[in-house]
């Protein structure tokens, strides 16, 4: 369980965003929390890769190896 004290003005875009789409104040909570950490995770794992000074791949090769490329 985890309270959280938000300030009035993001209060009241909560609720007005739950009101219009019928999900819960909690609902897009949890769902902020998610997609920051996912974001914050990932900048962590770059940092530490370029932090090892590891061998680079450019855009364009990394797209040829994984299928993508036009």
């Amino acid at each position: 369980m985890l309270a959280v004290r938000l300030p009035k003005a993001i209060e009241v875009r909560l609720e007005r965003l739950a009101l219009r789409t019928g999900r819960t104040k909690s609902y897009y909570v949890r769902h902020a929390i998610a997609e920051f950490l996912d974001e914050r995770e990932d900048y962590l794992i770059a940092i530490s890769r370029m932090e090892k000074r590891e061998p680079r791949v450019s855009l364009d090769k990394l797209a040829k190896r994984l299928g993508l490329e036009d």
